[in-house]
């Protein structure tokens, strides 16, 4: 994610703390945390991580759209160690809708693989994902189980990696999404439909990756760890999807070591459907929620 620069120290004070800002700090569900419209905030992690290895380096994508055009003749030398970094943010662009209840917010996120180590191929940007996103947020306050439902909202998000034949990838998709918290726990769970492409650089994405995920996350006062869990929901041989784990511990201010574990399909859409053990050391900034 971004480096985001703050436009009121309120702002600045959500990069600050050492644990979990609340959901109503993060997203300004009550009229306490609500600073003024147009103003940069976090959204999902900012880091960037020098070492990160894969089991499998997706040297010859495929796509599946049979079509001639994706077809990739030449296996890439890539190189299992590379460097990732994603930045992140969020504006909010309108607020009060809804009978006072609704907040609209405008996000973006791009993640980035860098094979910086790989000398015999220049050193290329390996993949580039472009994430933009219109968010409509709703506070809500009930129970479930323990846990505090905080928000509830919809979102149309767009994904791609900005490439041509046959490296294209992208798709559309509205989200729906509900979050919860209790103590130094947060849970923040989507449900996405993906809208139909007349030309599908990946029509089978959602057999791979599946059609949600869920966000766990716990901080302490030094260290957050997240578990994301993204199930194709197929309870057989087909049974596909992610797991990724993140541990960052505090280091100084807004700074943390960050370690990051994922497996599975999906990382990034030109691995959509390209089976990983991937490993990742750096630094993060900002964690999720």
């Amino acid at each position: 994610m971004l480096f985001c620069w703050c436009a009121s120290a309120q702002t600045n004070s959500l990069f600050n703390r050492q644990r979990l800002n609340s959901l109503a700090q993060r997203w300004e569900l009550d009229s306490l945390s609500q600073p003024a419209t147009f103003v940069v905030t976090p959204y999902k992690p900012v880091y960037i991580l020098p070492l990160r290895w894969s089991s499998s380096p997706n040297g010859q994508p495929r796509s599946g759209n049979s079509n001639p055009d994706y077809t990739v003749t030449d296996n890439l030398n890539l190189n299992n160690l590379e460097a990732k970094f994603q930045i992140s943010f969020k504006v909010k662009v309108a607020q009060g809708l809804f009978w006072g209840n609704g907040d609209l917010w405008g996000a973006y996120s791009q993640k980035a693989h860098w094979q910086v180590y790989n000398a015999s191929l220049s050193r290329p940007f390996r993949e580039i994902n472009y994430e933009p996103e219109a968010i409509l947020n709703f506070t809500t306050h009930y129970s479930l189980f323990g846990f505090k439902g905080r928000m509830a909202g919809i979102s149309v998000n767009h994904q791609s990696n900005g490439r041509s034949y046959p490296l294209s990838r992208s798709w559309n998709r509205i989200i729906a999404h509900a979050a919860f918290e209790k103590d130094d726990w947060q849970v923040f769970v989507r449900a996405w439909y993906r809208i139909p492409d007349d030309i599908d650089d990946n029509p089978n994405i959602s057999r791979y990756v599946g059609h949600g995920d869920a966000t766990v996350t716990y901080a302490t006062d030094k260290d957050i760890f997240s578990a994301t869990i993204a199930p194709n929901f197929s309870f057989n041989k087909n049974m596909k999807g992610s797991i990724e784990l993140n541990w960052a511990r505090s280091i100084k201010g807004n700074l943390k070591f960050h370690a990051q574990f994922f497996h599975g399909y999906g990382e990034t859409l030109i691995d959509y459907n390209q089976l990983q053990t991937i490993v990742g050391v750096g630094i993060s900034l900002v964690e999720w929620m």
